[in-house]
């Protein structure tokens, strides 16, 4: 009988860590080299070089005065403690296993070769604070598994050494500041490099959460234009429908392949409406209920100006006789809701500002101007700019492009706003006809 098969354990603990040792991050650009202030990007450079030139002679001194080793000895191991930190701002845990490894063998030769002194064991002064340094671009560069290991590292040997040291030969054990302080400092920079990286993720997704809130604005304005123009549309072929399926009745003397084209065309316009409704269940929302109503048109813009005016935006409404007579129904729709989400935005934005609104035709299109004063002094608006759905621009883009035509928008200097449409009316009655 075979055993059943057994479950695959992953490293121990102690692998785990030891291979976050052995591999550093793959990330080897300096230290905020992505900053944008140029003094940031240099900053890394400059305080490495700074501490690199203080502690270089400080542990010469404190090497060959305090602990008696040979002065060539002293100045070898403190360039081995010392100029990794150059190394460290771009790969800090590289530069950790040079200074680290220095440290270790300082403390073993004062041990083998220095004299009876009053100083610390195990580590000299200086060495406490170029290691603490050395935490630092280490703890903003490599994960928390690195950093832990290093800290275990550093306690294992801090607490060998002290153990190893024969009586009276120093003057104090500083074993405890040699664990403490390094971890405070390896804690300290990885909170503030994981708090760094929270932010950078949270502003990356807002850009995200702010381009597809763009885009679902979009496809829903899309939506709602298309089927308001299916009322156009389904209007018209309506009456395509009624005039060919009536044509052999009103009409004497219809041949008998006259009357069947008529009735296949008849029969081709209810199919149309038939595809065109089945498109219209799709693209309306489950709670957009239906909607029966006549689409509006320039004919009741006197009556949504009086609407607005009971907002408490007074509006005046200028319609040019050519403007006010028979258009093409998608610029007729086009121009109302034009009109319509520009005086909302001034109900929203500007309450209690003065508006102005003009209808005119000139070189075969249709020019609507809405155009708003600033609004007055101490208001508050009922909407600020950051908090709008961006629904109103977006929809006033799409009519404009479903038209050809062109839309500019823009605030005044005396503090209002204006938009204004180009909407072609030959070009489509051209079509029409």
């Amino acid at each position: 009988m075979d055993s059943p098969p057994t479950g695959r354990t992953g490293p121990s603990p102690l692998a785990a860590l030891a291979t976050a040792l052995a591999r550093p991050s793959e990330d080897h650009t300096p230290l905020f080299a992505h900053a944008s202030p140029r003094w940031l990007r240099y900053l890394p450079h400059v305080l490495a070089l700074g501490a690199v030139t203080a502690l270089l002679p400080s542990s010469i001194n404190v090497l060959a005065d305090d602990y008696g080793l040979n002065a060539g000895l002293a100045a070898g191991l403190a360039v081995a403690q010392s100029v990794p930190l150059l190394l460290a701002v771009s790969r800090p845990l590289p530069a950790w296993w040079i200074i680290g490894s220095a440290h270790l063998l300082t403390a073993l030769l004062l041990l083998a070769a220095g004299e009876p002194t009053g100083s610390v064991w195990p580590w000299p002064a200086t060495s406490v604070v170029g290691y603490c340094l050395l935490m630092i671009p280490l703890a903003l560069r490599e994960p928390r598994r690195t950093l832990f290991a290093v800290w275990l590292v550093t306690a294992a040997a801090t607490l060998t050494m002290a153990l190893l040291a024969p009586d009276r030969q120093f003057g104090g054990d500083n074993s405890l500041l040699g664990i403490t302080l390094p971890g405070a400092v390896l804690v300290l920079g990885g909170a503030l490099r994981e708090r760094a990286e929270a932010r950078r993720l949270l502003v990356e997704q807002e850009h995200i959460s702010e381009a597809e809130r763009g885009r679902r604005t979009l496809l829903e304005e899309r939506a709602r234009i298309a089927r308001e123009l299916h009322d156009v549309v389904a209007h018209h072929m309506s009456v395509i429908a009624v005039q060919a399926a009536s044509a052999p009745y009103r009409l004497t003397g219809v041949p008998a392949d006259a009357a069947e084209e008529f009735a296949a065309i008849a029969g081709t316009a209810r199919a149309s409406l038939t595809e065109m409704r089945r498109l219209l269940g799709v693209l309306r929302s489950e709670d957009s209920g239906t909607e029966t109503a006549p689409q509006p048109g320039v004919g009741d813009l006197a009556r949504l100006v009086e609407t607005v005016g009971r907002a408490g935006v007074g509006a005046e409404l200028t319609v040019s006789a050519e403007a006010a007579g028979p258009l093409p129904p998608a610029v007729d729709l086009s121009a109302y809701r034009i009109v319509q989400e520009a005086l909302a935005n001034v109900v929203r934005h500007a309450p209690g500002a003065e508006a102005w609104v003009s209808l005119a035709v000139e070189d075969g299109r249709l020019l609507v101007t809405v155009a708003n004063a600033a609004p007055p002094a101490g208001v508050e608006p009922l909407e600020h700019a950051a908090e709008g759905t961006g629904h109103g621009l977006v929809g006033m883009r799409e009519r404009v492009r479903l038209l050809d035509g062109r839309l500019d928008t823009g605030p005044l200097p005396d503090g209002g706003f204006r938009v204004a449409a180009a909407l072609p009316i030959d070009s489509l009655q051209e079509s029409a006809e």
